[in-house]
């Protein structure tokens, strides 16, 4: 029966994310009993923190888990906002600060309560591929602007004046970075900022990885310019990731209207969720994050040693995330097909740089350090072998 069913044009824009793909098939191979080594997630292999859980358990037992404000609890806002007093000596209005299902959330408030269709974000090429199609769910275009190690993989005050087009409305930048794990200087960041706002745009930052960083502690965007779009989550950091939390701090002139937004797009977040991350501010539990990070710098060093040993080309040692991208052109000059058939033939599973953009994207493969150094040390086994055939 022909129902007169029609795509939406926009749908044509919208590429796969071609990780949740290769998961797919890793778990296939598993459900066969392969053993198969998962560094193609962006997800911490923690347990998520026990004091979190047990205050999400005592919240569900009250059994009174029902709708929430649709700009989050009351009391994690305030938390969010006493986090930043403390860890980045920012003050910001609780008012400001929005809890949505996590970072994704975050940025359909973002983007839906500031873009027109026709305009234009500019990003990174490498960078996360959702964030790309985000921005073309409300009709507007992704500018995506080549970078390379001369900027540590980050777009700056330069760039950003060399690529600015007529249409050009706003820039994202993520720092820590996925995929490259790099940062922009806190100089070089509020250059950034100083440039879009003087070219008449928003600012978007993406701090989602902030907290997993391994030297100097990255600046928020709100250190330098208080009226720009700042989105992080308890994914990462937090280690919350299947909780489907995060927050979007937002201008003063987009209260209103991003709360309305949230009202019509989600209503609230999962209230068990919100009472769960409430228990993430406490310092027992900030102990046991800082431990977590200390325990990924560990991972990254151990990966990134190895990765060189066998081959692979790294321009400098990722200094935030959990990533390692790196350049797997010795062995192939396609890192989807290279990132299948080491899946298949040793059970190891990566990310192919096709995922995150053009530039340079075939020849490059993203490894997460989200396993143990005993798994990961296999992993390095497995992969020697196959590129040895």
């Amino acid at each position: 029966m022909d129902l007169n069913l029609h795509i939406a044009q926009r749908m044509h824009n919208i590429k796969p994310f071609i990780v949740m793909e290769l998961l797919q098939r890793a778990q296939q191979l598993q459900a066969q009993g392969r053993d198969v080594i998962h560094m193609e997630i962006g997800e911490p292999d923690f347990a998520t923190p026990p004091l979190v859980q047990a205050a999400a358990a005592k919240f569900l037992q009250q059994g009174d888990a029902k709708y929430t404000a649709a700009a989050g609890l009351p009391e994690l806002r305030a938390a969010i906002a006493a986090y930043y007093r403390q860890n980045y000596g920012v003050a910001v209005d609780a008012g400001r600060i929005f809890i949505t299902p996590g970072a994704s959330g975050a940025f359909l408030l973002a983007f839906g309560s500031s873009l027109n269709p026709g305009q234009a974000v500019m990003m990174a090429d490498p960078c996360y591929p959702c964030n790309a199609n985000f921005v073309q769910l409300f009709n507007a275009e992704t500018q995506l602007v080549a970078v390379d190690p001369a900027t540590n993989y980050q777009l700056d005050a330069g760039l950003i004046a060399q690529n600015w087009r007529a249409n050009t409305s706003g820039v994202l930048i993520a720092s820590p970075a996925n995929p490259t794990g790099s940062l922009l200087s806190n100089t070089a960041l509020a250059a950034a900022i100083d440039q879009v706002q003087a070219l008449g745009g928003c600012f978007y930052a993406d701090e989602i990885y902030h907290g997993l960083d391994y030297a100097e502690p990255p600046a928020t965007a709100l250190a330098s310019h208080d009226q720009v779009f700042v989105i992080n989550s308890f994914s990462k950091f937090f280690g919350m990731t299947g909780w489907r939390i995060g927050w979007l701090i937002v201008p003063d002139s987009h209260v209103a209207v991003v709360e309305r937004l949230a009202q019509n797009i989600f209503i609230s977040t999962s209230s068990q969720a919100q009472y769960a991350a409430l228990a993430s501010f406490s310092a027992e539990n900030m102990t046991e994050l800082r431990r977590r990070r200390d325990e990924f710098k560990i991972r990254r060093d151990y990966l990134y040693e190895n990765l060189l040993r066998l081959g692979f080309k790294i321009t400098a040692k990722p200094e935030g995330a959990f990533y390692i991208y790196a350049d797997c052109s010795t062995f192939s000059q396609n890192s989807y097909q290279f990132a299948k058939d080491l899946l298949e033939a040793e059970g190891v599973a990566v990310t192919p740089g096709t995922d995150f953009g053009y530039n340079g994207a075939d020849k490059h493969i993203r490894f997460a350090y989200t396993a143990s150094i005993p798994r990961m040390a296999e992993a390095l086994t497995r992969l020697e072998r196959f590129i040895c055939r």
